[in-house]
């Protein structure tokens, strides 16, 4: 039975020790995260205070092993959510996103300027203790990682840890309080607000919409489709076309239109109204029952690689196939598919045109579900070593962005400009979730592992006690300013601002508590509005505020 001692009993820091240690910390910190008190559960985070138990009672792990996995699991899910967050971090800007963007943005002000407050009249909670408090009072472990990879030194990591482990409960549950304080403060019945989005029309502004035209302007007439997207100046696909003869085509860009044709067209919504002051009006068309049985509409998937970065208008599909694009579906997302459109792996065509010549653009795009199922490695490892390396520059003032905010810049704009480089940057929902996953375990079964040691003696005492009352402070306040400017000022829906709070502070247990009181998807909308500039701002605030007061 010594050899199972060996195995499993503390204070033994083998590889097989090791590991059976490590499995253990993360089944338990994972199966204990899915248990729910009222609704809410912890989720992965669980395994940084199983961790943390397995500490206090003695087990432990080789320092330079325990570091490496550390900072390795680390790396491994900043990058993963780098390339996550990639693709909406830019378009989060845009006009439609900019006021939840600048609310939340306030919010992070507030958090950190409640920790400096705290900081100096204080005067005995070190920053590093206050940024672990801050990391767990908004929920965002990536934060913490970032701080303590900037900070170094064990002391430090240690008592970030702490400070993490004391306010994160708390700081679930101030996220829902605070929904609950505004819900409260104005009157607000869930009921109404969820009946105002219903009945609200969904904002398609910019998304394809199909109608029917008839051509009814003499002066267009015999103008083929490039000179008509000159004169019109705007966005739109005629994916069909009658004309006199009573036959369909599949119109090229060179294909004139005369008074009396037919149209399908697919354009934006707010385009509506100046096409058919052009062309013509909107008229009642069944074309499937119009349409010959040669003509037909599939849906391509890009799988080769080549095609990554590539322009629509580049695959030529109506000189070389006949076929005309209709829509491109990327993420669950219908996007209008004009000529200037730059492709990704994964999007997806509609095309009208005879099954055949489909059939040959299928053959060249790839449209094989199976090849995006295999994971690009090599974009994973490049884009690791160049955000190492970036991370190691100093960028002034003895400033580097380190082994967290490295990889997340270089995953961030590899995802969105990857295809320059010729890097194909798509990865399934399933292995993106397992890359991100694995690292965040890794991670928090070391943080735990090291800090448990020192942890009851540290927390459960007056300085505990302090560190949870700041925690809440710093999870409460800023979200009941900023609840009370988006409600009161802005009129924003609480069912979005739930969302906004859950996005707000990085936090999937709010999001699910949101999501699952109201049966709407309106709050996780506003959660992935807000959710990438908000992870990149987290993980620079922490890391800022220990570089500011680093000695």
């Amino acid at each position: 039975m010594d050899w199972l001692i060996d195995l499993i009993g503390p204070g033994h820091t083998e590889l097989a020790a090791t590991l059976v240690l490590y499995s253990f910390v993360i089944a338990a910190g994972v199966f204990l995260g899915k248990l729910k008190i009222a609704g809410v559960s912890l989720g992965v985070t669980f395994v940084l205070f199983v961790g943390i138990l397995m500490g206090h009672f003695g087990y432990i792990v080789n320092p330079e092993v325990l570091k490496f996995i550390r900072e390795f699991g680390l790396i491994l899910f900043i990058f993963s959510i780098g390339l996550q967050v990639g693709p909406g971090f830019f378009a989060s800007f845009r006009k439609g996103g900019i006021r939840l963007n600048g609310l939340a943005v306030l919010g992070i002000a507030l958090n950190v300027a409640i920790v400096l407050i705290i900081y100096f009249i204080d005067g005995e909670t070190s920053i590093n203790a206050l940024v672990g408090v801050m990391s767990g009072a908004v929920t965002n472990t990536p934060g913490l990682a970032a701080a303590q990879q900037t900070a170094g030194s064990p002391e430090a990591i240690n008592i970030m840890a702490m400070g993490y482990a004391a306010a994160y409960p708390l700081g679930v549950i101030g996220i829902i309080g605070a929904m609950f304080l505004i819900k409260a403060i104005f009157r607000i019945k869930t009921e109404d607000e969820i009946k105002e989005i219903e009945n609200q029309a969904e904002d398609t502004s910019q998304k394809p919409n199909i109608i029917s035209i008839e051509v009814t302007n003499p002066l267009i007439s015999g103008k083929s489709l490039v000179q008509l997207h000159k004169i019109i100046q705007c966005e739109f696909v005629i994916s069909r076309l009658i004309g006199e003869t009573g036959q369909i085509i599949i119109p090229t860009s060179q294909t004139q239109v005369r008074v009396g044709d037919k149209l399908m067209v697919v354009i934006a919504t707010d385009d509506v109204e100046r096409f058919e002051s052009v062309v013509g009006p909107q008229i009642e068309m069944e074309w499937e029952l119009v349409t010959p049985s040669d003509v037909v509409s599939r849906r391509i998937v890009i799988t080769r690689t080549e095609y990554d970065g590539r322009t629509l208008g580049s695959l030529r599909l109506h000189t070389a196939y006949k076929l005309n694009a209709t829509r491109v579906n990327r993420a669950g997302v219908d996007l209008l598919a004009g000529a200037d459109l730059r492709l990704q792996m994964g999007d997806r065509i509609t095309v009208v045109g005879d099954l055949n010549d489909i059939n040959r653009l299928a053959a060249r795009l790839g449209n094989s579900m199976k090849r995006l199922n295999h994971p690009n490695v090599i974009t994973i490892f490049v884009g690791i070593m160049f955000g190492i390396i970036l991370g190691s520059i100093n960028v002034g003032f003895g400033m580097k962005l380190g082994l967290a905010g490295g990889p997340l810049v270089v995953a961030i704009l590899l995802s969105r400009f990857g295809y320059k480089l010729k890097l194909v940057t798509y990865t399934s929902t399933s292995a993106s979730m397992m890359l991100r996953e694995l690292g965040i375990c890794l991670f928090l079964a070391s943080v735990g592992i090291s800090s448990g040691a020192g942890f009851a003696e540290t927390v459960f005492n007056i300085t505990g006690m302090w560190w949870v009352i700041w925690g809440t402070t710093i999870t409460f306040l800023p979200l009941v300013i900023v609840g009370c400017i988006a409600r009161g000022v802005y009129k924003i829906n609480y069912l979005t601002i739930m969302g906004l709070f859950a996005g707000g502070y990085t936090d999937p247990p709010a999001l699910a508590y949101s999501t699952g009181s109201t049966n709407n998807d309106a709050p996780a909308v506003a959660y992935s509005t807000v959710y990438p500039l908000t992870m990149f701002l987290r993980v620079v605030a922490a890391q800022g505020l220990i570089l500011a007061f680093l000695n």
